[in-house]
């Protein structure tokens, strides 16, 4: 087992996943000679060559589209979009054609696709290039959504969406890229999707959430537990949809008070489903409120101030979770 950052799992699971299928291929803006925006692909181009690792147009309908036809004729195309903010001009290709051929074949056709990129603000780029799509790619039947929030989660999951015969949207963060964490070596090395991961265990809070909230999460629990004494459990979703419901439950009906925390918008975002979901099936074992902490409810700011401001934190969290304490 190896430490390695972020982008370096994801680059380790492209080559071992091309290496190991023929028909996975990846193509997208700058992923060969430039070796990816974010040196994803770094070296990739030299190794596998310019049928596996594909240059194209700036033109996101017409490159997700190519990979829809592709997945049809039984390639897996790994699409790496710069930001998910530029996925609203390919919509129809992803969340109209890619998401739906598989039900309208009657199943006969399977599209085992990947779409992949940062998808978060925070890095002072402006609001349409922060864009946090995960919701409503999850409210699309016949796509999946996941947000790896570690190195090993990034290879795992990958790997995994990867050989899944349906499409999956990975929501990464640009943040993430240079963390660094343990990964296993075996090129085998699967996270099945639709599995949340309880990274901290506990008794008197549940904090649930995904992505980089993940990070604010536990950060929030160390604090409770030093300053506090409150146990908090963490547990980080991984996967949107499918979505573990079975592990949020148990949780809440272990700790009975719940924290939800995103950097999605917060009207109609993940966590109002679940939400829904918690005071559906486990209401009367809560004794308080469910809470959430969101992003604010506005365009991403372009000033580094109010961006910070804007995102959920550390401190935005502890405030929340001690106000159901």
């Amino acid at each position: 087992m190896a430490k390695i950052t972020y982008r370096e799992a994801l680059n380790q699971a492209l080559s071992e996943e091309i290496e190991r299928d023929e028909n996975v291929i990846l193509l997208g803006e700058e992923v060969a000679q430039f070796k990816g925006s974010y040196k994803v692909s770094e070296g990739m181009l030299e190794r596998f060559g310019p049928n596996k690792i594909i240059d194209t147009p700036i033109s996101e309908a017409a490159f997700s589209g190519l990979a829809v036809g592709a997945a049809m004729m039984g390639m897996r195309p790994v699409v790496e979009f710069m930001f998910w903010s530029f996925c609203y001009v390919a919509f129809d290709q992803i969340f109209n054609n890619a998401a739906s051929v598989r039900y309208m074949s009657g199943g006969l056709i399977n599209i085992p696709i990947v779409f992949r990129g940062p998808a978060n603000g925070g890095t002072n780029v402006g609001a349409t290039h922060s864009h946090t799509p995960e919701n409503f790619a999850a409210n699309t039947p016949g796509l999946k959504v996941i947000c790896p929030t570690t190195p090993a989660d990034a290879k795992g999951m990958l790997k995994a969406a990867i050989r899944d015969n349906d499409p999956v949207c990975i929501m990464e963060n640009t943040i993430l890229y240079n963390m660094e964490g343990e990964v296993p070596d075996d090129d085998d090395f699967i996270i099945p999707l639709g599995k949340a991961n309880v990274l901290r265990e506990g008794s008197d809070i549940s904090i649930i959430a995904h992505g980089k909230a993940v990070h604010s999460s536990l950060e929030t629990a160390t604090i409770l537990q030093e300053k506090h004494n409150v146990n908090a459990e963490v547990v980080d979703l991984r996967s949107i949809r499918p979505l573990d419901v079975d592990t949020i439950i148990s949780s809440v009906k272990k700790t009975n008070r719940v924290l939800l925390v995103e950097e999605n918008k917060p009207f109609c975002g993940v966590d109002s489903q679940i939400a829904f979901l918690i005071q559906d099936q486990a209401f009367d074992y809560l004794d308080a409120p469910i809470k959430r902490v969101s992003a604010i409810d506005a365009p991403q700011a372009y000033s580094k101030v109010l961006e910070n401001a804007q995102i959920p934190d550390a401190n935005r969290v502890l405030k929340a979770a001690l106000e159901i304490l």
